[in-house]
């Protein structure tokens, strides 16, 4: 298997679904992890699981999985030597809890679902553990009645919170400090007690500043007569955290001693609850256990897609006994597709374990694996396209392909030129017909189905069609060969009959009319007389504009056999072809009559020294003499 095939299958999307019924996410993670398995002994395991849990749901209307949650991040905090919060170990009490309700629930299903019952037998009881942390936590906190010396302290912390309210309360009603207090009412900031006062008088009451105001209108004072207090009761509330730590610590301890059994706990609950999802999924749908086998049978008996809900046309298929390869012909979203993906995706949810809605007689083959080459893989990034990005795809399944595979194929050999694609189709198929594979396929060729008709382990079936009504049926006939209507449909969309009829006979014989058309019947169209443009014949000299480039050039060479110049442009010759140029300007109309135009094209330089030479200078014929060295 591979991701491509769980994704055309929309496998992942129907794992999704079966995710909805778990309790947890314990049976969530399992089902995430478990892919189909190509083991005969596996798959028969995992559907008499599911088929066991679905007569558990038959005849039970509750399952005891509530309260089973995910403790495994619990218990590698465990692992770890940390201690967990109160809240934590409620968890995992509720978790125990639910692990001992669950295996005497399945104590007594012996006889309908022997499998599942035996599951429940490797499953331990922690029935002190579970009464030690409901004893020692109530309410997410622990409970003063968990240990003597907690159940003290809090009793001491309670009798000195007391005698500091009653001293705050007797400050308040003091009449002496009436104009210090900001507001009549005791503020706790952290663990001490404290009396807004004005700012501006906070110099006037005994105490300690505990806090200051946004605004620094009001202090929080700690009077001076609740100052031993509060030291006291900051001794009592570090005795109790210590106290409850050492109690946390000692649940802890408890269950890190069974930590093991635990765990084994936990991969069960996994189970079960992964497993009833699948129950429960097979009860939504009214699934069924189909048959097995590992030889290449597939027979669907009123199969449905595990997706499409609504009206569904159930289809009935056969492959993998009398023939091994089959070619499903039809019109444009007459349902080839679907067929093909249901197939593929009966198969993947059988292979997993899930039952599918089909009748008891249906029979699937476990495959080794499952390819598929469905919809349009073109790649913008490679640039390849429909065709190419196909071809690629089945020369990747080919190379990975076994005997024991399936192979779903979408228009085989579409996308490219009729004849070529018809006849690569046939050789793909062909080869994986040798290897042993067992194939179908969806086309419009008539090649293809020709070739599948003549061939004795190959079969041909088709997608049927409302003739009248040009509306398809999604019901598949196994033998027959359809066709794409091409025909029916322009005949109800009112084309000429003597063309329909045209078709029809081209269709079947393929000898066109070529007879050409008598010229009294045709209307011979007017001759518009127009001047032909002699052709300029370009002149050494002539400016040109080159239009490629949008710049000017002068003509060097004139035009020869291939209307081709030669073009003096910026510094060098080039060849343009006189279509690539248009006239500015003639030579006569540049120069002066009797102008050697050949200088024009002789560098400045090699024309300075040849004047220099002339006049006789010597500098002049010692260079020339010193190229003539150089040569040599």
């Amino acid at each position: 298997m591979n991701q491509n095939t769980f994704d055309k299958l929309q496998f992942t999307a129907l794992k999704e679904l079966v995710k909805s019924f778990c309790i947890s996410d314990l049976g969530k993670q399992l089902l995430d992890k478990q892919q189909p398995s190509s083991n005969l002994s596996v798959v028969k395991n995992r559907l008499n699981e599911t088929s066991e849990a679905r007569n558990i749901l038959n005849a039970e209307s509750h399952i005891p999985l509530l309260g089973t949650s995910n403790i495994n991040f619990m218990i590698d905090k465990l692992e770890k030597g940390m201690i967990l919060e109160p809240s934590e170990l409620v968890g995992i009490a509720d978790f125990l809890r639910g692990c001992r309700k669950i295996k005497t629930f399945m104590r007594d299903k012996q006889f309908f679902a022997p499998v599942l019952s035996s599951y429940s037998q490797s499953m331990s009881e922690f029935p002190s553990i579970e009464e030690e942390i409901t004893f020692s936590i109530k309410g997410s906190r622990v409970d003063s009645a968990a240990s003597k010396d907690l159940k003290r302290i809090r009793t001491q912390i309670q009798a000195t919170e007391g005698k500091i309210e009653e001293r705050l309360n007797k400050f308040l009603k003091s009449n002496v400090n009436k104009e210090y207090i900001q507001e009549f009412f005791v503020s706790k900031k952290g663990d001490r007690f404290t009396i807004p006062i004005k700012a501006s008088f906070k110099n006037q009451v005994a105490g300690t500043v505990v806090e200051i105001s946004s605004k620094g209108s009001t202090v929080f004072i700690e009077p001076e007569a609740i100052s031993k207090l509060n030291v006291e009761l900051a001794m009592l509330k570090s005795e109790e955290s210590i106290e409850e730590y050492q109690i946390l610590a000692t649940l802890c301890g408890m269950i890190s001693e069974k930590i093991h059994e635990v765990t084994i706990n936990i991969d069960l609950i996994s189970q079960y609850d992964m497993i009833f999802a699948k129950a429960k999924y097979s009860k939504s749908i009214d699934g069924i256990e189909p048959r097995l086998n590992n030889h290449g049978l597939i027979k669907l008996v009123k199969c449905k897609h595990p997706l499409l809900h609504g009206t569904i046309v159930p289809l009935d298929f056969e492959i993998g006994q009398d023939y091994r390869s089959s070619v499903i012909t039809g019109p444009n979203a007459g349902g080839k597709t679907i067929v093909l993906k249901t197939i593929g995706l009966v198969t993947l949810a059988t292979m997993s374990g899930f039952h599918i809605s089909a009748d008891e007689s249906t029979e699937i083959a476990i495959f080794e694996k499952i390819f598929v080459d469905i919809g349009d893989n073109q790649s913008i990034e490679n640039a390849l396209s429909t065709f190419s990005s196909h071809i690629k795809n089945i020369s990747e399944i080919m190379r990975d392909s076994k005997n024991n595979t399936l192979l779903l194929f979408d228009e085989i050999g579409s996308g490219t030129e009729p004849n070529e694609g018809a006849a690569l189709a046939i050789a793909i198929l062909e080869e994986f017909y040798h290897m042993g594979c067992i194939t179908v396929a969806t086309t419009h060729y008539g090649e293809i189905k020709r070739y599948s008709e003549i061939h004795s382990d190959f079969m041909n079936a088709a997608m049927q069609f409302d003739s009248e009504t040009l509306t398809p049926l999604y019901k598949l006939i196994i033998g027959e060969s359809g066709d794409s209507n091409a025909i029916w449909i322009a005949q109800k969309m009112n084309l000429r009959e003597q063309v329909i009829q045209k078709a029809t006979n081209y269709m079947k014989n393929k000898v066109y009319n070529l007879d050409r058309v008598r010229d009294n019947k045709i209307k011979k169209p007017e001759i518009v007389s127009t001047k032909v443009k002699e052709m300029y014949e370009y002149q050494i000299g002539d400016k040109v504009k080159l239009l490629e480039k949008n710049d000017f050039g002068l003509v060097y060479k004139g035009r020869d056999n291939f209307n081709n110049l030669v073009v003096l442009y910026k510094g060098e010759f080039i060849e343009v072809n006189d279509k690539r140029i248009t006239l500015e300007l003639k030579a006569s109309e540049l120069y002066p009559k009797g102008y050697n135009v050949n200088t024009l094209f002789i560098a400045y330089q090699d024309r300075k020294l040849q004047h220099d030479f002339e006049r006789g200078s010597k500098k002049a014929l010692r260079k020339i003499q010193k190229e003539i060295r150089n040569r040599k």
